[in-house]
């Protein structure tokens, strides 16, 4: 007689034991928990131009999204809106002079005339030139926003945004901010963040011809991108979180 094979039956998975369902257990609850995200931080400098410590920063302000689109259209309106539009001329029917045809139609030989107000005589009004327009463009509050935070994350991701401390405590004379200045690192095109009652930093720096001052409430995203260096006075970023 033929041997018949038996069936072969599908070995089961292994079910874990109790004792490493325990080990499984323990090593999970062993292990390590998620650290928080760190704020971010930016090193403060002295008026001697070493470390004197850190600072945190708002992350909404610089540790937002870039969005260059928005920057080149916050960039757009801004200049737009510094166009002042008033250029202005005047038409045969606004300047001086008479109205009367200066002289006959017909037997004189020379082309027809109606008054010397007319664009071809000397004095005469002028066609098609310009009149004062309005160019100034709007932007939402929310969209601004976005755009200065993208410019100052832009501008701190690239190692162009500074900290200083210690710029009330000196004498104010620009020859010893503009000395100060070059230790911290000025740029060929440097803007100062001053707080609101730092009237002797704005006079002793307005007169370097790298320099801008501005208070940080009027700061605007295209103060941020025309300059290769930002310098925030402690006191300054300080009231950023006020």
């Amino acid at each position: 007689m033929l041997k018949t094979k038996k069936p072969s039956v599908s070995k089961s998975k292994k079910v874990p034991t109790k004792a490493k369902a325990e080990n499984v257990a323990t090593e999970v609850k062993s292990a390590p928990l998620v650290k928080k995200e760190q704020g971010l931080t930016i090193s403060v400098v002295g008026i001697d131009g070493k470390v004197k410590g850190k600072m945190a920063l708002p992350k909404e302000l610089f540790g937002a999204k870039v969005n260059k689109q928005l920057l080149a259209q916050a960039v757009r309106v801004y200049l737009a809106n510094q166009r002042v539009g008033g250029a202005s001329t005047k038409t045969r029917g606004e300047v001086e002079g008479s109205t009367r045809k200066i002289y006959r139609q017909k037997g004189t030989g020379r082309a027809r005339h109606g008054g010397i107000r007319a664009p071809i005589f000397v004095g005469g009004g002028i066609v098609f030139g310009p009149k004062p327009k309005d160019f100034h463009l709007q932007m939402p509050s929310k969209m601004k926003k976005a755009a200065l935070a993208s410019a100052l994350t832009s501008q701190l991701t690239a190692g162009n945004i500074i900290v200083v401390d210690g710029l009330e405590t000196l004498e104010p004379k620009t020859k010893i901010f503009a000395d100060v200045l070059r230790k911290i690192g000025l740029g060929k095109k440097t803007l100062l963040i001053v707080p609101k009652d730092a009237e002797h930093i704005v006079r002793s720096t307005r007169n370097l011809a790298t320099v801008e001052n501005m208070v940080f409430q009027n700061l605007h995203t295209y103060a941020v991108l025309a300059h290769d260096k930002i310098i925030f006075t402690k006191h300054a970023l300080g009231s950023v979180h006020k």
